[in-house]
């Protein structure tokens, strides 16, 4: 297995230096061919791995050191436990489907030997942050991703605005890094190691305020990672990149990051109940927050993107309950179906030559029949209907957040759960049902994805609607449950029940509140179409504060922002233009004023010369007498 786990991440490397090298004078337009093929064996290896820890088979294998000194020792290992090939599994299948869907998507783009090095160099990035085996190797390529995120969303550099998302991202993200580094310091500090299977025996050992600190301050990297209050704001913006890099991004992998590290961090999590409470606090308020604004967003893509938020919110709310399995539960059903999700509305945004507003779109289902269909199974299982994915791991969530008494943690997410299905099929509904709202010459021309946009949708479906027949079934003690409890069972707060009448009763009700969602949705946008505008006027202020995202930008940049350029014009007028350029300039005059007092006594004549040098010796013999008397 050993082989495998090294060629993972080193075949989309191996991708990256040949394409980003050569692409642009050899590769052009089949700059795809090398990039889908690294990745295509990095997924056949996955699975490959996968199929050897089912088994039973796991591997913690030290490549080299690192670095080595004084007590400070860090090595380059792989760990490859449960918890890894589920995040080798979601990361390898959904980034195989969006290189393959970005043939057809970034087709003629003058950048497209960049896009495909860009995303092989995110690919192996994302695999050496799920394989690491210590929190330094972790860091290091927790930042590399933030890096590819960077490139990514600023891929169309031209664009202002995705310029700016990108450097919004970036800004954004070093915050909660900043913290994340402080508390990979701490451990160290406390521990003298960063290596997991040592930190996570010696958990115990540390004091119950040290190990809040340092769970906190990795929360503080995950907040910003995943995109959770009050660092969520830069994952809207970050639709400005090509869609693909939305699916792959910002809905599959990377924002799974912050999930994924307090997941693996779960012995340390576990013996702080105030760090758990403040993960799930956050999760959750999080979760209705990003909902409420997804319910009025207009952008296609900024729908989903709040979405993701919000879903994100949900995983926090899992692991600060100590549902464990649950919030990955979600993650890889999450993973499929939202990446699914963002394809379709590429495909959707393909088809109408890039337009993005849905409200300039509607009457499109039987016009791009395969988008509709995928998109409304994607839908249905971000609702959490009956038998889908989405249903079993929300009902997880939910049913962990109650068996474990958080019942006011419950109480909002079922209320989350209906705005999800609400704000899901107002997107269905308002995209493909109704009548079109666009241009009729552009009406008629939309046509269908081509097939190597359309086979994407069509895979990523399967496991949105079997996965969670497979994995979830019976609840709470399923497949994923039994699989997972190894890398949990010293984490595990949340008392284990089998399922039964109180299980069934919370799984109605989530049930019966999604679906409610879902036919109020009909019943504004379909039945009743008038509804939707005399409701945001009756709503009056609180709908202007949703579309407006809550203000949280605007005040960013009145706390924050403007203040931090006034001080920094500041700092260039007074210290910088007049301190540090005045002194130096100030030396420059000083010499010129000097060289000018000066010349004069340069004349030429040797005699002047000698007898000013006699002068000199008549001042020193005065000195020197006057010193010795």
């Amino acid at each position: 297995m050993k082989a495998a786990v090294l060629l993972i991440p080193l075949l989309p490397l191996a991708s990256f230096i040949i394409t980003g090298f050569f692409g642009r004078r050899y590769f052009k337009d089949k700059s795809h061919y090398l990039s889908v093929a690294s990745v295509a064996i990095s997924w056949i290896l996955s699975m490959y791995v996968f199929i050897q820890v089912e088994r039973g088979q796991t591997l913690s294998w030290q490549l080299y050191t690192w670095i080595a000194a004084g007590k400070f020792h860090v090595d380059i290992g792989f760990l490859v436990d449960e918890l890894t090939a589920i995040m080798l599994l979601v990361v390898s299948t959904v980034g195989l489907m969006v290189h393959i869907y970005s043939i057809g998507y970034m087709h003629g783009d003058k950048g497209y030997y960049r896009f495909f090095a860009y995303i092989n160099l995110f690919m192996f990035s994302m695999f050496m942050l799920v394989l690491a085996n210590n929190y330094l190797l972790l860091y290091v390529f927790w930042e590399a991703v933030g890096l590819c995120s960077y490139l990514l969303i600023a891929f169309w550099f031209p664009k202002l605005s995705a310029s700016n998302a990108g450097m919004k991202a970036f800004l954004v993200n070093r915050v909660g890094d900043f913290g994340f580094s402080l508390g990979i310091m701490l451990i160290f500090v406390t521990l003298g190691t960063l290596d997991y299977s040592s930190v996570f025996a010696a958990a115990g050992t540390i004091g119950g305020g040290m190990v809040t600190a340092i769970c906190l301050l990795l929360f503080t990297g995950a907040v910003g990672k995943s995109a959770q209050f009050p660092l969520h704001v830069w994952l809207p913006d970050a639709m400005e990149g090509p869609t693909p890099v939305s699916s792959l991004i910002h809905a599959a992998t990377m924002v799974n990051a912050g999930v994924y590290m307090v997941a693996r961090s779960s012995p340390l999590f576990a013996h702080s109940h105030t760090a758990m409470l403040v993960v799930a606090a956050i999760g959750t308020f999080t979760a209705i927050f990003a909902a409420i604004i997804a319910l009025v967003q207009n952008d296609i893509k900024k729908v989903l993107a709040y979405s993701t938020i919000s879903q994100l919110g949900y995983m926090f709310m899992a692991l600060g309950v100590g549902a464990w399995t649950a919030a990955m539960f979600h993650l890889l059903a999450h993973g499929f179906f939202k990446g699914l999700l963002f394809l379709c509305s590429g495909s959707v945004i393909h088809a109408l030559g890039g337009e993005q507003d849905m409200r300039k779109m509607g009457g499109l289902r039987k016009k791009i029949k395969i988008t509709y269909w995928t998109f409304f199974i994607g839908a249905l299982a971000l609702s959490g209907f009956p038998g889908l994915s989405g249903f079993f791991s929300k009902d997880a969530i939910l049913s962990g957040a109650f068996s474990g008494g958080y019942w006011y943690f419950w109480i909002v997410a079922l209320i989350t759960v209906f705005l999800t299905a609400f704000y899901s099929f107002r997107l269905i509904f308002m995209t493909f049902h109704s009548e079109p709202r666009m241009d009729a010459k552009v009406f008629a021309h939309v046509h269908e994805s081509p097939p190597v946009m359309t086979a994407p949708l069509i895979v990523l479906s399967v496991p949105t609607v079997v996965a969670g027949l497979f994995l979830g079934i019976p609840p709470e003690s399923g497949h994923i449950d039994h699989f997972l409890h190894r890398v949990f069972a010293a984490a595990i707060v949340t008392p284990e029940h089998q399922f039964g009448f109180l299980s069934g009763s919370l799984m109605a009700i989530s049930a019966v509140v999604g679906i409610g969602g879902i036919l109020l949705a009909w019943h504004f946008y379909l039945r009743c179409p008038f509804l939707p505008a005399a409701t945001c006027k009756r709503a009056g202020r609180l709908y202007t504060l949703a579309l407006n995202k809550f203000y949280v930008d605007e005040i960013y940049f009145a706390v924050f922002i403007n203040p931090l350029r006034r001080f920094s014009r500041w700092l260039w007028r007074i210290v910088d233009a007049g301190v540090i350029d005045g002194a130096v300039n100030g030396a420059g005059w000083l010499a010129l004023g000097a060289g000018r007092l000066l010349r004069p006594i340069q004349t030429g004549k040797v005699q002047g010369y000698l007898f000013a040098m006699f002068l000199g010796l008549l001042a020193l013999m005065v000195v020197y007498i006057i010193l010795t008397l």
